[in-house]
């Protein structure tokens, strides 16, 4: 067959076009990023494919607890073989901060996700959240006999009846909220009182499970973990109820899930570019449609339709990156919590 110079060199540039992109894509595979993840493993996985998927990028996942994963990355320092850290809640991210050892996001990044769910900094972002509630025994409190507010737990009348699993993340961050928003001595007052009044899980999973069986009235925990049970059998929240402490009180709270590049990272570019997909619209059509439950906090995207709207949370305002793990583990140790 013969073929004429014109056509065989728009040929050539077509054909050099599509290995460009094959080495391109292999390249980004070859030389991915490494992702330590205190995230839900789950959760995350599905953000590693997707992301692959669209720009055939590797991520390698490293899974662990949001503050084992902090003081790593810290003692690592710039030999940190980690490009991006993923938490659950933000007073680990605020603990690598701290150390200044996150690079600064891109704008288009920052742009994604409001302010009220990222740092004023701009060293990390807001990821995912979650909310606090009290997981209460619906066949045993009708809502006039529910807490007004996070701080009435500490009363006599609630001894023996509430449980929270004082040693995990998720229960610390709650805290840290409680002490940025009340201060010191309401804190530890409260945190006594815990001591004295709370019987302690070692799970949010399991003092929910508590709150079904009836070994306590009510469990303070996010809300994700009834709304994954709903949606599997319910046979540990069938007697269960949530309710939304509102009015900006330090029950009400919203914990952030955050994302950071850190500045050790070879390979900043891929790193950034994971981030700008988590929270764009790829990684938080994730949150919308899969069954993490947790809060989508992308500028404009919704959440999973089953979720009480954020909005109407009435959640308090706390800047992510005061949230003081240290002073929190302190206090709560000085309870006899820890």
């Amino acid at each position: 067959m013969k073929i004429s110079f014109p056509q065989f060199a728009g040929a050539l540039v077509v054909a050099s076009g599509v290995a460009s992109a094959t080495m391109m894509a292999t390249a980004g595979a070859a030389d991915g990023i490494t992702v330590y993840n205190a995230q839900h493993e789950s959760l995350t996985q599905a953000w590693a494919d997707g992301f692959t998927k669209e720009t055939g990028i590797k991520v390698t996942i490293r899974n662990g607890k949001d503050m084992e994963f902090a003081n790593q990355i810290v003692q690592e320092g710039a030999a940190s073989p980690a490009d991006v850290f993923l938490t659950e809640n933000s007073p680990a991210m605020a603990l690598v901060d701290n150390a200044s050892l996150f690079a600064p996001l891109n704008a288009d990044i920052l742009a994604q996700v409001p302010e009220n769910y990222r740092p004023a900094n701009g060293q990390w972002i807001g990821i995912a959240a979650r909310s606090t509630v009290f997981a209460y025994d619906k066949n045993k409190l009708s809502e006039d006999k529910l807490p007004k507010s996070l701080v009435d737990l500490e009363d006599e009348s609630w001894k023996g009846r509430w449980g929270a699993a004082p040693a995990g993340a998720d229960f610390q961050a709650i805290v840290s909220a409680l002490l940025e928003l009340k201060g010191e001595k309401v804190t530890a007052d409260w945190l006594k009182a815990m001591k004295e009044n709370a019987k302690p899980f070692k799970g949010n999973s399991i003092a929910m499970k508590g709150v079904n069986t009836g070994e306590v009235d009510g469990a303070v925990i996010y809300h994700y973990y009834y709304y994954g049970d709903q949606a599997k059998t319910g046979e540990n929240s069938k007697n269960v109820a949530l309710h939304y402490f509102k009015n900006e009180d330090p029950g009400a709270f919203v914990s952030i899930s955050g994302g950071g590049v850190l500045a050790s990272s070879k390979k900043k570019d891929q790193a950034q570019a994971f981030l700008k997909w988590v929270t764009g619209k790829g990684g938080q059509a994730v949150l919308r449609d899969g069954n993490s439950f947790e809060y989508a906090v992308g500028e404009g995207e919704a959440s999973n339709p089953a979720l009480v709207p954020l909005a109407d949370l009435k959640a308090p305002k706390v800047e992510p990156s005061k949230l003081n793990s240290k002073k929190v583990t302190d206090l709560m140790t000085a309870a006899g919590l820890l």
